[in-house]
């Protein structure tokens, strides 16, 4: 199931995504009152060229892991990888949607792209097992852990690197029937290829991060979990688009833009 959050000049709203979105024949169908416990359909439905796709979820929080991919870790200049997963924090106004400019900051010379596969839950949980971790789990999306690596590297910790406003794309929906164990992410940057992995290399799965997130903190229905990212980030310019796409999910398109 394919679960959209969607404006059509309305309130904002959810519905499940129906037919062949690459044909043109999509539509949405509207559900209430939200995806985060019972809901029924309520009849309405919407091409879905006729609706504005939104981020798929507000969360309270999008919670993040650094150098989850080998790969990534060595063109970071690391030889081995992390004893334990580094964990950090997006604000969640660094949340955006499918379409929404990612806006460069002018205090910044060096803004790069992150394709990541995103975990949303579903529920209110805490120290949740690694071999119950699927239980909480609502869906998937894609992501785009935008950086500003300069300030990531002056700065000593990742808050205003990571943080500025657009600097966290997701979408285009959530999709709830998905093993996420071995997917192809790639990220695109004005059609050229530049990331091409698959989620096996991680080297801290989907259950295993979920159990080390909720053993810091509670997660809240709606929050959104990065698995990392792996190698090939690099730097976006102002007029360019950068696209992540996940198998089985689909692609989430940004244009680049200056504040």
């Amino acid at each position: 199931m394919r679960i959209a959050r969607f404006t059509d000049g309305s309130e904002p709203g959810f519905g499940v995504v129906e037919g062949a979105v690459e044909e043109g024949n999509a539509v949405i169908s509207v559900i209430a009152p939200h995806p985060f416990g019972p809901f029924s359909f309520t009849g309405a439905r919407r091409p879905l060229g006729d609706v504005r796709l939104l981020a798929p979820v507000l969360p309270s929080k999008v919670l993040c892991v650094g150098k989850n991919y080998a790969d990534h870790v060595r063109e970071m200049g690391g030889d081995t990888p992390p004893e334990r997963p580094i964990l950090f924090l997006k604000p969640s106004t660094s949340v955006s949607g499918p379409g929404d400019p990612i806006t460069l900051p002018p205090d910044s010379d060096r803004v790069d792209f992150e394709g990541e596969l995103a975990v949303v839950i579903g529920r209110l949980c805490r120290d949740v097992p690694a071999e119950r971790a699927f239980d909480v789990v609502l869906g998937y999306t894609c992501a785009n852990d935008v950086t500003a690596r300069d300030q990531q590297q002056t700065d000593g910790q990742w808050t205003r690197a990571k943080g500025h406003d657009s600097f966290c794309p997701i979408g285009p929906w959530i999709e709830t029937e998905l093993d996420p164990t071995d997917l192809s992410i790639r990220t695109t940057l004005d059609g050229e290829l530049r990331q091409n992995s698959r989620t096996k290399l991680l080297l801290r799965d989907v259950p295993a991060l979920i159990a080390a997130m909720s053993a810091a903190m509670t997660l809240l229905p709606g929050d959104v979990l990065l698995t990392g990212t792996p190698a090939g980030v690099g730097p976006m310019r102002p007029g360019q688009t950068v696209a992540v796409t996940v198998e089985g999910i689909g692609t989430l398109t940004n244009p680049v833009t200056a504040r």
